[in-house]
């Protein structure tokens, strides 16, 4: 093959840098400013046939104040949660944002007061994740349940949703908080559902059996994802393990939302910010969809 001349190599260069500029535009503004729904249906261990249906929504990592994700952004989350009409609203952690490339710090207490109209229609329960803990995990605890959203932090609360009885219990971040298993389960009866949400999913290994599900964020997914290399970066001792998505392991089941901000770099690339909606019942098969939202 003849090697392309002086002008041929110029017309490379260019549709070279005409792609890598394209991809760069997409990883760092069209895909993180994105919001998407996926809903996915879980069939999971010792889950009453009353709940089976039950419809949980799950938002993690939040950051608000990361780039593209100011008040109005949360304000469209919020939205677009009570569009999808659920029982049950999971918050994982991470509300605040640090550290962020062209982020901006926004207060826990401002953050918390626009998640209000969510938690007055539906209810809303919530764990810390390790950017709460580095601000200062008493104050965001404490903007949170100001405004109508229990921090479940090792401890769990029974819930009765129609005819449909569990706890649902409330596990620590692995890193930053106490993460006491047994004190999060404490007082739940042994014939009790159990569904189970922490921030950091390095949690799932030490999660006992009776759980049903445990539910957790913290991974972004790894932001990054590439063709034929997988997820880079993931904030996990476990790497890709546990980085997105239904997992099972010895009949015990997992569910790592990929979150909705961004952090340390605003980048995203084939994990677009998602709001994750669960339809649990009994048994273990899972089938999923996604439902874009238009940006």
């Amino acid at each position: 093959m003849k090697w392309p001349g002086p002008r041929g190599r110029r017309w490379i260069l260019a549709a070279t840098w005409a792609v890598l500029a394209s991809l760069a535009l997409w990883a760092f503004a069209y895909e993180p400013s994105r919001l998407t729904t996926r809903t996915q249906a879980l069939a999971i261990p010792r889950w009453p046939p009353a709940c089976s249906g039950l419809r949980v929504a799950v938002a993690s990592d939040l950051h608000v104040g990361s780039p593209y994700y100011g008040l109005e952004k949360l304000d469209r989350v919020v939205a677009t949660i009570q569009s999808l009409k659920p029982d049950l609203v999971l918050l994982p952690g991470d509300f605040v944002v640090d550290g962020v490339l062209g982020g901006h710090f926004v207060p826990p207490e401002t953050l918390a007061t626009h998640l209000q109209p969510l938690a007055k229609s539906v209810p809303v329960y919530a764990v810390l994740g390790n950017h709460d803990w580095w601000l200062d995990a008493v104050r965001v605890r404490g903007a949170l349940e100001a405004a109508g959203i229990p921090v479940l932090e090792d401890r769990s609360v029974p819930l009765a949703i129609g005819e449909c009885r569990f706890a649902l219990a409330g596990i620590s971040d692995a890193t930053e908080g106490l993460h006491d298993i047994g004190q999060a389960l404490a007082g739940i009866a042994p014939d009790r559902a159990v569904l189970a949400m922490t921030h950091n999913p390095d949690i799932f290994p030490y999660a006992p059996a009776r759980i049903s599900l445990l539910v957790a964020g913290h991974t972004h997914g790894g932001q990054v994802v590439l063709p034929g290399l997988g997820r880079p970066v993931v904030p996990s001792a476990y790497g890709q393990r546990y980085a997105i998505g239904h997992v099972v392991e010895q009949g015990r089941h997992l569910f790592v939302t990929p979150g909705l901000g961004t952090s340390i770099l605003p980048v995203r690339f084939g994990v677009p910010p998602e709001i994750s909606l669960l339809i649990l019942s009994a048994g273990n098969e899972s089938v999923e969809t996604t439902v874009p939202v238009s940006p």
